[in-house]
């Protein structure tokens, strides 16, 4: 039986020649980019797509009590589902407080209407935004900003 060597990619690779598309500013002038967005605001995280990694979110602020939930009111790549309306109501049940959500039921008398947020690029879902036009991310990848 005869062995045979194979050459790894790393022995084909000269690495005496600069790579084609290697630039080593580009994280220097990706910070700025992103800086010169938020004008001088404080961000909790960056917020992406799960599914399709897409960005969504360069400005927003995270939940005190659900710390994998998000609020912002900036968004890129997000698309607003209009057919999909969640209706919420707050009711009292032996002095608690209960939330019962029901949807496609808007205009339901109290509570507040939700309607669905997806991604612009995979139509996957990722949060809601509420009537006072605030997004709630509850399906997002954060990363730090």
């Amino acid at each position: 039986m005869l062995c045979e060597f194979s050459v790894s990619d790393d022995d084909e690779i000269d690495y005496t020649i600069k790579p084609e598309f290697y630039d080593p500013d580009l994280d220097d002038k990706d910070e700025v980019w992103v800086q010169n967005k938020r004008k001088g605001r404080i961000s909790d995280a960056v917020l992406s797509c799960p599914a399709c990694f897409t960005t969504l979110c360069l400005e927003c602020q995270r939940h005190e009590k659900y710390l994998t939930q998000y609020r912002a009111i900036f968004v890129v790549n997000c698309k607003i589902n209009n057919e999909n309306v969640r209706q919420e109501r707050v009711k009292s049940n032996k002095g608690k407080r209960r939330r019962e959500t029901k949807e496609n039921e808007a205009g339901d008398a109290g509570g507040e209407t939700f309607k669905s947020v997806c991604c612009s690029v995979c139509s996957t879902e990722v949060g809601v935004i509420d009537e006072d036009e605030v997004y709630h991310f509850f399906n997002v990848l954060p990363s730090e900003s």
